[in-house]
């Protein structure tokens, strides 16, 4: 018999140990084990260790539930009866965990085995249940895990300024010509994605000529940056002044006495003559132009470099020619695409001419949107460096001779229903003149303010129908020029809040805006510059993003009630101008009850905002105010909704109100 009456079975001493030499190890064990018996989970076996971190002394015989009720909802209980249900052994990683202990409540993260306990017949009679507790490493990984969210968002910080720098020193985009077209792309270096030293310039010259540079300051950082700035800017003053590629660089070489981190900055200057094809050219130590002919499918050809070093480096500066084609294209380029790891330059430089002439002829990834150089600008890169990667900045500037688009003239009677075809029109010599989707609105957005005034005051005499004519060319300065003629009286407009705002919109819109006006009738002029905008490339960079418009598509105007939002709300789509002003002005009463009770009006799908509508927005929201109630505009960031409302400091929200995830 052993010591509390049971039996004692000496073969068991001899295999496992004594019973009370068993409890004694088994207590001692610093492990936290816990025993448990039948679907109520009784205590029946713990360690010290695992009384130790419970927080109890006294638990065996006791259900699981009324040891830790703390623990209800948890799903604790749940995990080990689920073990007793189904015998299936649990393992659970940092699991966090809280508990009573002396009267206040502690979380644990455990690490946690669950194993179904049998008798003798198999039937399982219990779960054991094995306990780590990983509190002081799940706290140490957890710590360093925030250090490094606060390290990465400062990276992320630092990064944005450093992109913001690029992109201030660089120039915002590539002018719009009506005889060649233009694109440009950057990807900084791998390491550390620093700011680099690439640039690149396309600068409109008197004549039609344009001007186009690469260029490489040797280093990386905000230093270099700092220093590309400045050669840029006197590159681009001696180019602008005199449109002769000798004179800028010799200036370029001049004014790296005075800029630190100039010597040795290599560039190529190029001035083109889209008329002729004329391409006139120096290379300072820099890689030479890419020409990939039209038509052709053996690749492009290399011109010769020129003689002279890098900038400072001294040396007779040279320029040369070549001709080109229409359809012909010429590349600029930095050695950052060539000189790439595993390649070594003269595979490289094969490389480069086989894959810009593939992009060109829309071999390579056919069937991709935009320009052919723009496409050239991003595929390029993509495809020569996703084998081997890059090590130093890439700077991409493409030129393409095209056909000029011709001029844009349209008549139409002096009526706002034909505002549509104005807009139909109008967006279809933008899309030939290869004007972008920012630029494209803003000429729609003027051209349909200056027809409307004219449809509202010109001809209010006249018992007839007289016409309205509509006019715009691409300049070779990069400048589209608009005119709105008409035949009728001029009349002083008169600001308001309701009326007499197409004026001053316009005016906020373009550029430059003159109104002339004689017996003959009144001429509107507005002038607005043309950009392409340059990629600055990231790795996540690579997909479609062109800057050319979305295919011209029926625009009609639709109202539609949103019963599924919160409170009450309508939707507008489509143009709300001198034609269709009224229709939204009376839909918008309508829904808000004349003003009696708030209504949230979305103008998402909003694609044309004149003047017309916001009059009749700014009318509406006066009568809400006045009716103690709230009409809510929303009109997203980017759209062109807010584009206007903005200009026009009507107030509006750009979040979305209704939104239940906000």
């Amino acid at each position: 018999m052993t010591s509390d009456g049971g039996d004692h079975d000496p073969a068991a001493d001899r295999r496992i140990g004594r019973c009370e030499d068993v409890r004694r190890v088994f207590d001692a064990m610093p492990v936290l084990v816990l025993g448990m018996a039948g679907p109520e989970l009784e205590v029946t076996a713990t360690t010290a260790a695992y009384r130790v971190l419970a927080g109890r002394s006294e638990m065996i015989g006791v259900p699981f539930r009324e040891v830790f009720p703390e623990t209800m909802g948890q799903q604790i209980f749940e995990m080990f009866a689920g073990v007793h249900r189904t015998g299936n052994p649990v393992q659970v990683r940092a699991m966090r965990a809280q508990f009573e202990q002396q009267g206040r409540r502690i979380e644990v993260f455990v690490d946690v085995i669950a194993v179904p306990q049998r008798g003798a017949d198999g039937e399982i009679t219990g779960v054991i249940a094995q306990v780590t507790d990983v509190t002081e490493q799940e706290r140490e990984r957890l710590a360093t895990q925030e250090r490094a969210n606060v390290a990465e968002a400062r990276y992320a910080q630092a990064r944005g300024v450093i992109d913001t720098l690029q992109r201030e020193l660089l120039p915002a985009g590539v002018p719009v010509l009506p005889r060649v077209e233009l694109a440009a792309s950057y990807l900084l270096a791998d390491a550390d994605t620093a700011a680099g030293g690439d640039w690149y310039d396309a600068i409109a010259l008197p004549g039609g000529h344009v001007a186009l540079v690469v260029g490489d300051v040797v280093g990386h950082g905000v230093a270099a940056s700092a220093t590309m700035g400045r050669l840029r800017i006197v590159l681009e003053e001696h180019l602008a002044g005199t449109g002769d590629v000798l004179a800028a660089v010799r200036a370029a070489d001049a004014a790296t006495d005075r800029i630190p981190g100039a010597r040795a900055t290599t560039v190529c200057v190029a001035v083109l003559d889209p008329a002729t094809g004329l391409l006139t050219y120096t290379t300072a130590g820099h890689p030479p132009p890419l020409i990939v002919p039209a038509g052709l499918d053996d690749g492009g050809r290399y011109l010769e470099t020129t003689a002279g070093g890098p900038l400072g480096t001294g040396g007779e500066r040279v320029a040369a020619t070549a001709r080109l084609a229409t359809g012909d294209l010429v590349l600029l380029y930095t050695d950052g695409i060539l000189e790439r790891p595993g390649q070594d330059l003269g595979t490289s430089t094969v490389d480069l001419a086989r894959v810009a002439a593939d992009v060109t002829a829309d071999r390579a990834l056919p069937g991709s949107p935009g320009l052919t150089v723009e496409r050239v600008c991003e595929q390029t890169i993509e495809l020569m460096i996703r084998a081997t990667g890059h090590t130093d900045d890439i700077t991409l500037l493409a030129a393409q001779l095209t056909p000029a688009p011709a001029a844009f003239a349209l008549t139409v009677p002096a009526d706002t229903g034909f505002l549509a075809t104005i807009r139909t029109e109008l967006d279809d010599w933008l899309d030939t003149a290869r004007v972008g989707r920012a630029d494209s609105t803003a000429i729609r957005h003027a051209v349909v303010e200056l027809a409307t005034n004219v449809m509202d005051h010109a001809y209010l005499d006249a018992p007839d129908l007289y016409p309205v004519t509509v006019t715009a060319d691409l300049t070779d300065t990069g400048r589209v020029e608009l005119r709105v003629a008409d035949q009728g009286r001029w009349r002083e407009p008169r600001p308001s809040p309701d009326r007499g705002l197409g004026l001053h919109l316009t005016s906020d819109i373009v550029d430059v805006l003159q109104i002339s006006h004689d017996a003959r009738g009144t001429t509107a002029f507005a002038r607005h510059r043309l950009t392409r905008p340059a990629r600055l490339l990231t790795a996540e960079s690579w997909g479609p993003a062109s800057s050319a418009r979305p295919a011209p598509q029926a625009d009609p105007l639709i109202i539609l009630d949103q019963p599924s939002a919160p409170r009450p709300r309508i939707r507008v789509d489509g143009p709300i101008d001198g034609a269709t002003a009224g229709t939204v002005e009376h839909e918008i009463l309508a829904a808000g009850a004349t003003g009696a009770r708030s209504l949230t009006v979305d103008l998402t799908g909003v694609t044309h905002l004149a003047s017309a509508g916001v009059a009749v927005l700014h009318r509406l929201a006066a009568l809400h105010r006045g009716n103690e109630t709230e009409l809510v505009l929303f009109a997203p960031v980017g759209s062109n909704a807010d584009m206007i409302t903005t200009l026009v400091d009507l107030a509006h929200r750009t979040l979305d109100p209704d939104d239940a995830t906000r």
